[in-house]
């Protein structure tokens, strides 16, 4: 099978972690998306990674289908609950860490741009977003060790891909007045825990 990502994506950051949590092997390959040759529409009309190209030439997007994919590979420590309640926790971590790289990647788009381009009501609209997601994890992961259950998950690696990308893209950033980590006590925490983990260390985004 073969993955095509880019290395500081955090939807295929999320796959390659639940790929090495799995003990699944991948041929990884490293596109530019905005290389002619690129290959990756080819695959998925959509033009984003991740993609997952099976052995028979079919392809699997986005990360949200593709870790369910990689978990259902082996039975080794399930990341996805079986348990229909435990799933849907599971989901929903998942689906709001997301959706706060959503906006946080739609706030780097914009900041691209030339500057006379940008919208600042655009990157302000989608910064609150940002802080209101971060805000709402952080109160759901007080006392916590783990994001559901006490046991390790799709939700902490969705949280701990969030929180990488945060971290490279808005570490120096004050979101009201505070950096990140000192805001998010907890979350600053509980990334401090997942980074240590084998499958998160080899997958760090590049500055």
């Amino acid at each position: 099978m073969q993955l095509l990502y880019t290395v500081n994506s955090p939807y295929a950051r999320k796959v390659r972690i639940v790929a090495i949590e799995k003990h699944v092997d991948l041929t990884l390959t490293s596109v530019v998306l905005s290389a002619a040759d690129c290959p990756v529409s080819l695959y998925n009309p959509l033009g984003k990674v991740p993609v997952l190209v099976l052995d028979d030439g079919e392809a699997l997007y986005d990360s949200r289908v593709i870790v369910e994919y990689l978990d259902h590979r082996t039975p080794v420590a399930h990341l996805i609950p079986q348990d229909p309640l435990a799933k849907i926790k599971v989901r929903r971590w998942e689906a709001l860490a997301d959706g706060v790289c959503d906006a946080a990647v739609a706030v780097m788009q914009e900041q691209r741009k030339a500057e006379p381009l940008q919208s600042g009501a655009w990157i302000q609209k989608q910064m609150e977003k940002v802080i209101a997601g971060l805000t709402a994890l952080d109160n759901d992961l007080l006392k916590k060790k783990w994001c559901v259950n006490e046991t390790f998950s799709l939700a902490d690696i969705a949280l701990g891909t969030t929180l990488g990308y945060i971290d490279l893209r808005f570490k120096s950033t004050q979101l009201e007045g505070k950096y990140w980590q000192e805001k998010f006590p907890s979350l600053a925490k509980h990334y401090g825990v997942l980074i240590k983990r084998p499958s998160f260390k080899q997958t760090m985004p590049q500055p």
